[in-house]
C-alpha cells in the first residue's frame, strides 16, 4: 500500500471513492421538504461556492445567511451543567478527584449506585488527574525502538563523551528489547528489523558484550543470513561508515550545494517534509566531510562475505525513476571529487547558519532527537568544539530525552508529546464530565495559552504574509508548529472555563486563522506545510529511511474539519472543501488511511465525529460504509487492534490486531457519532474497556499505535491508553460537548 501525493493511500480492490465534493455531497438524504438536507451549523452560517446551492438557507435571496463572525462557534457545556447520564436520565453521581469534584452529580436522588462504565470513567479520571505535572501540563513517555538508544551511543563514541554509567543504562534497555530468536523489532510484537537489529547489535558490542555470547551469537547469524551490513539502510550505514566499518564510497551522495536551491526548483531542501529537512541538511555536510573515527572492534561478523563487503547490485533501467535517480547520484559521487572548494565551503557555511537559527531555546532541533544528532555531528565536523554554547544546549537537550527506569534501564525519546498529551488529556477529562472551570483545566489551559507560537517559521516559505498562530507538539520547536495540535488545542481550550476569556478567544482566533491559511490546494491539511507533496524526495536512494514529504492526510484533515465545526464555521467554503476531500478519500471498505495513528480503525476514527461534527448526518452512505466496516473488524472480546503491518499488507492487517485500549475508543468515538451509542458493538466495546481496566484506572498497552513513519517508524504513546478510552467513555455517557441539544440537566446543588 502506497500512499499518492496528495495524501490518498489505497487499499487492493478499488480506489478511494471519487467525485466533485458536490457530487459526493449529494448524498445527504433529502430533508421533509424534500430538497436535500442542509448540514447542520450553528444560525448564522451559511456555505458559499459551489456547494452552497446544495445547502442554502430558504428564504434569502441567495440561498445562503452572512457568516457570523470568527469566535462565535459551538460552545461546550456550561459550567454548572452536566448531561443526561446512559438511557437519558438525569445525571450520575459525582465522584472525589485530586483537585475537586467532577460534575456528574444529578438530580435524581434516589439513584445511588453508578453503572460499569461510569464507574471506570471516574477511575480514569482519578488516575489522569493524579499525573498532571503542576505546572499544568501531561506527558506520557513516547516509546519507539531501540535504534534512538543506540545511536544515542554511538554519538557519544563519535563525539568521545560516552561514559560507563550511560553505557550500561542504555545496554540494558536494549538487551531488555531483544527477542529470543537475537533479533530486534520495531514495534511490539513486530518482524524482526534488519538495521535495528544491527544498530542495537553495535550499541552492545561498545557495551562490552563479547560477539560469542549466546544473545550476540543469535544476533549476528540473523544478520548474516539476512544480507548482512550490505543490507542495512542508508542511516545505518552512515552510522557505520562513522567508524569505518562501511566506506563513503558505497553511500548515496547528498551534496550541501543543496541548500542554495531557491523553493522552486525540484528537490529544494522545502520539498521536504520538515523533520526530513532538519536531518538532511546537516548531513550533507557530514555526506561531504566524510569522516571516520577509529573502530573500537572490527565487525567482520555481520558481512555475509568480509572478502566482499561491499557487493555491487544491479542498476534499475535508466528508463525508470529508479535507474534516473541511481545514476544522478553516481554523478554526484564524481562531483564530491571535483567541487569547486570556495563554493563546498560557502555551502557548508550556509548549512550551518540555517542550523544553528533553528536551534531552539531548549538547545534542541525541531524537538526531536534525530535531528539533534545529525546537527551535533555536522557542527562538530564544521570546527564547533564541545565547549561551544551551541553544542553544549544541544547536548542538554538529548539528555532531557532519556527516560530512567526504575531497573537501571535508560530508554531514549525519539521525541516528547505535552503539548499533544495535554490538550487530549483535557479534552478527556472535559467529556468525562470534570466541570469547565475545574483547577486542573484551568492550569492546562494556562499552559497550553503560554506554548502558543507567535513567530514564523519554515511554514512560511509556503505561506509568506501568513500570520503566525497555533501550536507545536514538543515542549519546544516554535519554528514548526502543527496544524494537528492546533486542532486539538483549540478544541481543548473551547471546553474550559478560563477566566481570562479574552485571552482564550484571541488564542483561538490566531490560531484558527493559521490553520485556515495551511489548507492545500487540494482543500485538506497536511501536518507541518502546505502543498508538500513532491513526488521526487521519495525517490533518492539516500532517503530510504521512511516518508520524507508531509501529504494531507485523512487524520489531521479531520481534526481540522472538527475543529472548524466547533468555531462556528461548517459553513465555511474552505471546511466543505476539506470535506469534500474526506469524502472522496474515503477507502473502497468504508474506511480511511490513518497516516500518523494506527492506521484505519484511527483514520476512520477521527474522520467520522469531523464529518457528522460538521453537520453530515449519521444517515449519509459514507458514515454508513464506516460503521458497517468497523462492525466487521470487532474482535470477539469487543475490542478493536490493528497491527502496524496493515501499512505494508492491508489486505491481510487493515482493522486487524490485538484489541489494544485505544484503538478500541477510536472505534467508539466514530460509531458514537455515527448515533450508534445503543448498537451491540458499542456495547461489546464498552464492556471491553469496562473489563480490562486496570485497578488504578488506567489500561495496558504494549501495542504500538502510533505512526512516525508509515511502517517504517512505529510510536506507542504511553498517554494514548489513558486519554482515549476515558474521551470515549465520557462521549457514551454524555454525549457530544458541543450538543447539549436538551440533554443538559443542573448539576446537583453542591456540586463542584
Amino acid at each position: 500500500m502506497t500512499a499518492t501525493t496528495d495524501g490518498s493511500a489505497g487499499l487492493p480492490g478499488g480506489e478511494p471513492d471519487s467525485g466533485t465534493g458536490a457530487e459526493l455531497l449529494r448524498d445527504i438524504p433529502p430533508g421533509p421538504a424534500g430538497s436535500p438536507a442542509a448540514p447542520a451549523r450553528p444560525a448564522g452560517f451559511a456555505p458559499v461556492g459551489p456547494e452552497a446551492a446544495l445547502v442554502g438557507e430558504p428564504g434569502t435571496a441567495d440561498g445562503g445567511v452572512a457568516a457570523a463572525e470568527p469566535g462565535q462557534g459551538r460552545t461546550a457545556r456550561p459550567v454548572g451543567f452536566a448531561p443526561a447520564g446512559p438511557g437519558g436520565e438525569a445525571g450520575s453521581t459525582a465522584v472525589a478527584a485530586s483537585a475537586g469534584a467532577v460534575v456528574r452529580g444529578g438530580t435524581d436522588a434516589g439513584r445511588t449506585r453508578r453503572s460499569p462504565a461510569e464507574e471506570a470513567a471516574a477511575r480514569a479520571t482519578e488516575h489522569l488527574l493524579a499525573r498532571q505535572h503542576p505546572d499544568g501540563w501531561w506527558k506520557g513517555d513516547l516509546q519507539t525502538n531501540v535504534t534512538m538508544d543506540a545511536e544515542d551511543l554511538l554519538l557519544r563514541q563519535f563525539l568521545g563523551i560516552r561514559d560507563e554509567a550511560v553505557t550500561r543504562a542504555a545496554a540494558r534497555f536494549i538487551r531488555g528489547e531483544q527477542n529470543e530468536d537475537g533479533t530486534w523489532a520495531t514495534f511490539h510484537g513486530g518482524p524482526p528489523e534488519l538495521s535495528a537489529t544491527i544498530e542495537a547489535y553495535v550499541a552492545l558490542r561498545l557495551a562490552g558484550d563479547e560477539p560469542d555470547a549466546p544473545h550476540m551469537a543469535r544476533a549476528s547469524a540473523w544478520i548474516r543470513a539476512h544480507g548482512g551490513l550490505a543490507g542495512a539502510r542508508v542511516f545505518t550505514r552512515i552510522w557505520l561508515a562513522l567508524f569505518g566499518w562501511w566506506s563513503w564510497d558505497h553511500l548515496p551522495q547528498l551534496p550541501p550545494e543543496l541548500v542554495f536551491l531557491p523553493p522552486w526548483v525540484p528537490l529544494n531542501i522545502y520539498d521536504f517534509g520538515c523533520w526530513a529537512r532538519q536531518t538532511i541538511v546537516p548531513l550533507t555536510v557530514v555526506s561531504a566531510k566524510r569522516p571516520v573515527r577509529p573502530a573500537p572492534f572490527p565487525l567482520d561478523e555481520l558481512h555475509t562475505d568480509a572478502r566482499n563487503p561491499h557487493p555491487a547490485g544491479p542498476l534499475a533501467p535508466v528508463t525508470s525513476w529508479e535507474g534516473a535517480f541511481q545514476r544522478m547520484d553516481k554523478a554526484l559521487h564524481l562531483y564530491h571529487k571535483v567541487a569547486p572548494r570556495r563554493l563546498r565551503k560557502a555551502a557548508m557555511d550556509s548549512a550551518a547558519r540555517w542550523i544553528i537559527e533553528r536551534q531552539e531555546n531548549d538547545g534542541c532541533w525541531g524537538g526531536i532527537q534525530p535531528p539533534a544528532v545529525y546537527s551535533l555531528i555536522a557542527l562538530h565536523l564544521l570546527g564547533y568544539d564541545l565547549g561551544h554554547p551551541v553544542m553544549q544546549a544541544g547536548l542538554a537537550s538529548l539528555d532531557r530525552f532519556a527516560v530512567w527506569r526504575e531497573d537501571g534501564a535508560r530508554m531514549i525519546e525519539a521525541c516528547q508529546s505535552p503539548v499533544w498529551d495535554t490538550c487530549l488529556a483535557a479534552i478527556a477529562l472535559a467529556d468525562a464530565g470534570l466541570r469547565p472551570d475545574h483547577p486542573a483545566l484551568v492550569r492546562a489551559a494556562d499552559w497550553m495559552l503560554g506554548e502558543e507560537i507567535a513567530r514564523t517559521g519554515d511554514w512560511a516559505v509556503q505561506r509568506p504574509g501568513l500570520a503566525p498562530g497555533g501550536w507545536a507538539f514538543e515542549f519546544h520547536n516554535d519554528t514548526y508548529p502543527d496544524v494537528d495540535d492546533t486542532a486539538e488545542v483549540v478544541l481543548a481550550l473551547r471546553r474550559i472555563g478560563h477566566p481570562d476569556q479574552a485571552g482564550v478567544e484571541g488564542a483561538i482566533a490566531r490560531g484558527v486563522s493559521w490553520t485556515l491559511g495551511m489548507q492545500s490546494k487540494s482543500g485538506a491539511w497536511a501536518a507541518f506545510d502546505a502543498d508538500n507533496t513532491s513526488p521526487f524526495p521519495n525517490r533518492l536512494p539516500f532517503c530510504d529511511f521512511g516518508e520524507v514529504i508531509d501529504p494531507p492526510s485523512a487524520d489531521v484533515t479531520a481534526h481540522v474539519v472538527e475543529m472548524l465545526a466547533a468555531e462556528g464555521r461548517a459553513g465555511d467554503p474552505r471546511t466543505w472543501r476539506g470535506i469534500a476531500w474526506l469524502l472522496r478519500e474515503q477507502e473502497s471498505n468504508g474506511s480511511w488511511f490513518g497516516r500518523w495513528g494506527t492506521n484505519y480503525v484511527y483514520g476512520t476514527g477521527s474522520v467520522v465525529p469531523a464529518l457528522t461534527a460538521a453537520g453530515i448526518p449519521a444517515s449519509h452512505p459514507a458514515v454508513r460504509r464506516a460503521v458497517a466496516w468497523l462492525e466487521s473488524v470487532q474482535n470477539d472480546d469487543g475490542g478493536w487492534g490493528e497491527d502496524q503491518r496493515s501499512y505494508r499488507d492491508p489486505a491481510r492487517w487493515a482493522g486487524r490486531g490485538a484489541s489494544t485500549p485505544s484503538q478500541t475508543a477510536w472505534a467508539l468515538l466514530a460509531l458514537l457519532a455515527a448515533g450508534e451509542r445503543e448498537g451491540k458493538a458499542v456495547e461489546r466495546g464498552i464492556a471491553h474497556l469496562v473489563d480490562t481496566q486496570r485497578p488504578d484506572g488506567s489500561w495496558d498497552e504494549p501495542y504500538f499505535t502510533g505512526t512516525g513513519f508509515p511502517w517504517d517508524f512505529s510510536i506507542n504513546y504511553h498517554l494514548y491508553r489513558l486519554v482515549f478510552p476515558l474521551t470515549a467513555l465520557g462521549r457514551y455517557l454524555y454525549g457530544d460537548p458541543f450538543e447539549t441539544g436538551g440533554r443538559a440537566v443542573p448539576a446537583r446543588p453542591g456540586g463542584s
